[in-house]
């Protein structure tokens, strides 16, 4: 028998609730409210227009995905989607490169939405950031299901490692060939997360929009 998304749906959170996981943190039925009106919410991000086509060489494009900061604020641990960027953007600063952060709605694929990054970026360096924490620094000549960096268990990933992903791929943007940032492995992330990983990636996917082009984005941390 297939399964549509709402029994998809219904199958997973019957699943949250059995892992004793707070369903009222996942609840399909919560409204959508921007990061601006969410009192909870450190970060603020606003839309200024498409993103353009970089043409400084010493910068690293940040793309996040559709639902990041505004229909979603936390990574799958917790961790404050303004803490994210706060590290990637200081890892990148204390590699004197710029950034410049937009939002990529045609897709809910961290490879894509790090590829397109790295398209637009002027170093041909990008990061990719889903909502729910999964990451990857990417190259503009690379395959898109290719990558210089993946990042792929999203639990396992602190603030210290974005930190050391914004570095990563400052270095990249300079030239250099930096030794990949260690991760940690977890045997047991995949099972203990995957019922609420796969639902927030519904949630995700339900703000991409294939005709909306990447966004430029004003970033302000309240």
């Amino acid at each position: 028998m297939a399964l549509d998304e709402r029994m998809l749906k219904s199958i997973i959170e019957d699943v949250i609730r059995e892992m004793n996981i707070d369903s009222a943190a996942t609840s399909t039925a919560a409204p959508v409210v921007s990061a601006a009106a969410n009192p909870e919410s450190k970060l603020v991000l606003t839309e200024v227009g498409n993103a353009e086509k970089g043409t400084i060489p010493n910068e690293v494009v940040i793309g996040v995905a559709a639902a990041f900061g505004v229909q979603q604020t936390k990574t799958i641990t917790g961790i404050p989607h303004d803490k994210v960027l706060k590290e990637i953007i200081a890892g990148i600063e204390e590699e004197g490169v710029k950034y410049r952060v937009i939002k990529v709605y045609r897709t809910s694929d961290v490879s894509f939405v790090a590829h397109d990054s790295a398209k637009l970026s002027g170093s041909g360096v990008g990061i990719g950031i889903q909502s729910k924490g999964t990451t990857v620094i990417h190259q503009k000549d690379l395959f898109p299901l290719a990558n210089l960096e993946l990042f792929s268990q999203a639990p396992l990933i602190d603030l210290d490692t974005f930190r050391k992903i914004g570095k990563n791929a400052a270095k990249y943007a300079k030239g250099e060939s930096p030794a990949p940032v260690p991760v940690r492995n977890d045997q047991m992330a995949r099972p203990k997360y995957q019922a609420i990983a796969a639902l927030l990636h519904i949630k995700e996917t339900e703000n991409v929009d294939l005709d909306k082009k990447p966004q430029a984005l004003k970033v302000e941390f309240r």
